[in-house]
Order: C-alpha cells, then structure tokens, then sequence
C-alpha cells in the first residue's frame, strides 16, 4: 500500500509484551498510528484501547476485515503466530510478529513465500536486532581488532517463571528454545552468518510432557569459527555474547532487552590491554517498529533487506529444528 501518512496498525493480541513494550513504542513513533486492538478477552481488548486511544475491534477476523488497518502486529502466543499471520497476509495486511514467526521451518518458509508473493512486508520482531550496538561490534571485527574470528559465546537466561505462565504451556508454543533460545541462535546468525551445522546439543526437559527448561548448543559456521550457546528458564538473569578472536575478544552484557536509556558497554580484551567503548543509548522497540513502518511505506517487500529478514527467520527455525532433531534430553522435575 502506497497511502501517505503513518502506517495505520491494527493489533492481534493484548500480550504483555505488547503493552509494556511495543505499543508504547507505536504511540511514542510518528510513522505509525495504532488503529484497533483486538483480543480473546473483551475487557483486556478495551482496556488496551482505552489506554493507546484506538478501537476495540470485537475479534480477530473483524480486526482484519477492517479497511483502514493496512498492517497487523501479532503478539500472541507462539503456536498461534502462524495462523494468525498466513490469515493477516491473505486479507492483504503487512505484518510484525512477534519471533519465532513460526515453530517449525516449514511454517516459516509458508509465511515468508507467502508474504513474497502477495508484495507485502513480513518481519519478526527481533527489537535487539536493531540496536546499533550489534553493528558497532561487527564493525570492530571487520576491523581486524580480534584478529580472526574463532568463537562466540552468548547466554540468554531467565529465573523460574510464575507456574502459570503460558511459555509452561506446550500446546501454545512454550518452551524455553522457542521462548529464550532462539535470541543466542540469531545472535549466531548475525555474526556467523547462515549454514550454521547444529554439531551438539542438551535439553533439561519437564518429566512429565518434555518441555524444554533449558539447553546448550554447540555450532559450525561454514568458516569454521565455532558457537557455544545457553538458555532457559532456570537461571540467575544473563543476557550477553562475546566474539572471540586470534588476538582478542569483545564481550557485551545486557545484549537482548536494554532499557532504552541504557548506554551499552563493548569490551575489548587483548593479552596486555583493554578498553571500553561506551556507546550512545538507543530505544530498539522504538527502532524497531519505525524500521517496519519505513519498509512498508517503501514498498520494499520485494527488496533484498526484506529477503534477508525472511531468510534469517528461516534459518534460525532451522536451527531449532536441528536442536530438537539431534538433542540429548536429560528430564527434571
């Protein structure tokens, strides 16, 4: 769509991840207008629409019949990303929905191919993907400052969630893969590139349906540089990864969720001399919704920084698949 003006959204969804996050993120950007909400609860729906001044749509397909909603954000639980976004696409919407797109890499290649055909924007939303902190450490590396890359290292671990939490729930897509693991698995994307080979991998899986607590993974990269990866719901708080060169190694911390006031840290270790590199502070949520505005108002679903956002989806669903392929399981209470 080619209309003039903020991109006008309509929300799937009234997650917590929506209204802590995201939607505050809409209100607060000028190239979008949050147009209707729409959820299973009638009342959570109006109270979101009360609070972001929209509409409260009275459900989901009467949320997407609605013609001045050009484009959907999809916040639901993760076994629902799927339907709710192949429905979004063929009712003609660009969509943001929340990562994975998909459980599985098949949904993800139907989501992107269709979404290709149609001429229609489809991102996940991966926020830290767009903090420059991420380019700022690349830039580092392509720098030569830790010589050649051999390894990284990232984590991303939560404590315990309250019992009932939907990511406990298998039949919504729960797990910790899903839910945390995919964050050091696209960190691996970003930095590794794509044909990563899943070479290892360990699950801490609930004894009584094998839901995934918890896990390792080793990777290859065709380039021979390795990847050792940590994640779950059983953990004292970590959100980091680290590049580690020939020569040195630069390491971040709080690297998935920052506050967007937050002034982030690179660090640089050589054997004899370190230094800090303290970078400006950056909204990501921010960042992120104004990047898919800007795509839609472009035009540019069939352009190559849309091509590699629908393959990187792809390739870290891959991975996934790979994992829960080839994993050992070890059950726990």
């Amino acid at each position: 769509m080619s209309a003039p003006g903020p991109v006008r959204i309509g929300v799937l969804g009234a997650a917590a991840i929506a209204g802590r996050r995201v939607l505050p993120a809409m209100a607060a950007c000028p190239g979008v207008e949050v147009v209707a909400v729409a959820a299973r609860d009638a009342g959570r729906a109006r109270a979101f629409a009360d609070r972001f001044g929209c509409a409260a749509a009275p459900g989901y397909r009467e949320l997407l019949e609605r013609e001045d909603v050009e484009a959907v954000y999809v916040p639901l639980p993760n076994a629902l990303h799927h339907e709710w976004t192949v429905r979004a696409l063929e009712a003609g919407k660009h969509v943001l929905v929340e990562k994975p797109m998909a459980t599985t890499a098949a949904g993800a290649r139907e989501l992107t191919a269709l979404a290709a055909r149609s001429n229609l924007v489809l991102r996940e939303n991966f926020m830290f993907l767009h903090h420059p902190r991420h380019d700022a450490a690349a830039a580092l590396v392509e720098q030569g400052r830790i010589g050649e890359l051999r390894a990284l290292h990232a984590a991303f671990c939560i404590p315990p969630l309250p019992r009932d939490d939907i990511r406990y729930v298998p039949e919504l897509g729960g797990g910790a893969l899903l839910d945390a693991g995919v964050y050091p698995l696209r960190t691996a994307i970003r930095f590794l590139g794509r044909g990563l080979t899943v070479t290892g991998a360990t699950l801490r899986t609930r004894a009584g349906d094998g839901l995934e607590l918890s896990g390792q993974i080793l990777l290859a990269a065709e380039s021979g540089a390795l990847a050792s990866l940590d994640f779950g719901f059983e953990h004292s708080y970590a959100a980091r990864y680290a590049l580690w060169g020939s020569r040195a190694r630069i390491s971040t911390e709080q690297a998935f969720s920052p506050p967007a006031e937050l002034r982030p840290v690179l660090l640089l270790e050589e054997q004899d001399h370190t230094e800090q590199f303290v970078l400006p502070a950056a909204d990501q949520y921010g960042r992120s919704v104004a990047a898919f505005a800007a795509a839609v108002r472009a035009g540019e679903s069939g352009g190559p920084e849309e091509e590699r956002w629908r393959a990187d989806a792809v390739a870290t669903l891959e991975l996934v698949d790979a994992v829960r392929e080839r994993a050992v399981r070890v059950p726990c209470d």
